[in-house]
């Protein structure tokens, strides 16, 4: 977005998306929770994963379900709040309160994170 900027262009971002974790992807902790893995603290206890396991396992169900497209602009931020605002992006909790199924993901999301906090650290 214009006030904001990334170190990361759109393939390294994507990448991340399909090979990395929830504690780095918004995008894979929604699937995540919403495919029901449990989120656990690692390392630390300040990051949250699915652990091995369950980001193997949400790895290959993106790999079969999850489809990435897009267009080259100018000015993506400018592209993106547009889109935000007209189309039905569920998944999307930034800048989409609009969006009917808002709430309910974002309570879906701190509930999975509130339960990993009653949990000991996993290794």
């Amino acid at each position: 977005m214009a006030n904001r900027t990334s170190t990361q262009n759109l393939r390294k971002r994507v990448r991340y998306h399909y090979r990395g974790n929830a504690a780095g992807s918004t995008l894979r902790l929604t699937l995540g929770c919403l495919l029901g893995l449990e989120l656990r603290r690692v390392g630390s206890g300040k990051r949250m994963t699915f652990g091995k396991a369950g980001e193997a396992a949400l790895s290959q169900w993106m790999a079969e379900n999850a489809r990435v497209c897009w267009i080259e602009h100018g000015e993506p931020w400018t592209m993106e709040s547009e889109l935000i605002s007209q189309l039905d992006l569920p998944l999307n909790l930034d800048q989409n309160r609009h969006n009917a199924f808002h709430g309910r993901l974002k309570d879906l999301r701190a509930e999975a994170r509130q339960q990993a906090r009653e949990l000991p650290i996993s290794a």
